[in-house]
């Protein structure tokens, strides 16, 4: 079973970004598998620190893991991405320490890893009744894609890009400082290990390799979808360098109150009046569920307030396909706000049987009048 987040890097559940920070550069000093060579126990517990890091310093991913822990990553499609790890020391360390400790920012044949695209978020505003019954929307996403012109490589038709006179094509530099070589990116090529003259850049996209479109998307949404759900469409969001995948893109639906129903996971809940004498005699009434009307018998002599439950007319159950939550049925006294002359002599006569002392007919009005 995985371990708490928190307790893998020592920390506290209220601490600081920066302390997240200092305690990963702590861990990642001691157990990196390049300080520690052959040794499987410190490669697991450095990606288990690198996994931490990577939740707790994501304002929502840490949102989610402190509302649900990991089980609640895993069904937003939140997964450890250990590629990113050198990103991230480097991000900590500087480009030259990250390289010492990670040393995955090479690859075969010199230059920078090509980089995964970034992902995206969309939020979607739904209706309580479409989440409950789910619904499709098409909606149009911007994001960028390769360039049709040049497939990506920002070269214009023809041309071809040279290795970069800095670092001689491999997208880094050593330093020395001291005893120590310290790796760090080409600062003339940015870690490319190539580089292009203006006039062979590719004119569509300025030699950036992608353009800015917008597509239509069929969003589809699973009846018994609930608020803060995050939908994802693996490869839907921006595009990555060539050869790399693209990113994912993350539906956050937006679920809007019911003015009749309230909702607890796939539990609908209800208030209904029901009329004095239904409630001291009993009698069938007719109740509003997310499904449509329902009848319903109401026991003799039921109190006010009483709950009636209905097993599986609430909301589909998104990781129990086929089964629903239950309606609960709150049935309190109505009471009417005005009666007729007929009826208040009906409940005079009532109140004298029971003995229930009760203002005498017109005595607002004597009294104020």
């Amino acid at each position: 079973m995985a371990r708490d987040y928190y307790e893998v890097l020592g920390v506290a559940r209220d601490a600081s970004t920066q302390d997240i920070k200092k305690a990963y550069k702590k861990a990642a000093r001691k157990f990196h598998p390049d300080l520690n060579p052959g040794d499987a126990a410190a490669e697991a517990s450095f990606k288990e620190a690198s996994e931490a890091y990577e939740v707790l310093t994501n304002d929502e991913k840490r949102r989610i893991y402190d509302q649900f822990g990991h089980d609640g990553l895993k069904g937003r499609g939140f997964e450890p991405n250990f590629t990113d790890i050198g990103d991230i020391l480097s991000e900590l360390f500087g480009g030259g320490l990250g390289d010492i400790f990670g040393g995955g920012r090479r690859r075969s044949g010199g230059g920078r890893r090509a980089r995964r695209g970034a992902d995206l978020e969309y939020p979607m505003r739904l209706s309580f009744m479409e989440a409950a019954h789910g619904t499709a929307k098409v909606v149009e996403i911007p994001r960028h894609v390769h360039c049709d012109s040049c497939s990506g490589s920002g070269l214009r038709a023809g041309a071809s890009a040279t290795n970069c006179g800095t670092c001689g094509g491999q997208g880094e530099v050593i330093q020395a400082q001291g005893f120590l070589r310290i790796r760090t990116v080409c600062p003339a090529c940015r870690g490319a290990g190539k580089t292009v003259s203006p006039a062979d850049r590719c004119p569509d996209c300025s030699g950036s390799g992608r353009v800015r479109r917008t597509d239509e998307m069929e969003i589809k949404i699973p009846a018994g979808s609930y608020n803060g759900l995050q939908i994802r469409h693996t490869g839907r969001g921006e595009v990555g360098d060539p050869g790399a995948p693209p990113g994912d893109l993350y539906v956050t639906l937006e679920v809007e109150p019911h003015e009749v129903f309230k909702r607890d996971g796939a539990d609908v809940y209800v208030t209904v009046p029901v009329p004095y004498p239904v409630m001291c005699l009993g009698g069938e009434i007719t109740i509003p569920t997310v499904h449509g009307e329902e009848g319903l018998t109401v026991e003799p002599g039921t109190d006010s307030g009483a709950v009636v439950l209905m097993r599986g007319k609430g909301v589909d159950q998104l990781r129990r396909r086929g089964t629903r939550g239950d309606h609960h049925v709150r049935l309190v006294v109505d009471v009417p706000k005005t009666v007729t002359e007929e009826q208040e002599g009906l409940l005079r006569q009532l109140a004298e049987l029971e003995d229930v002392g009760v203002h005498q007919k017109g005595f607002w009005a004597r009294l104020f009048g």
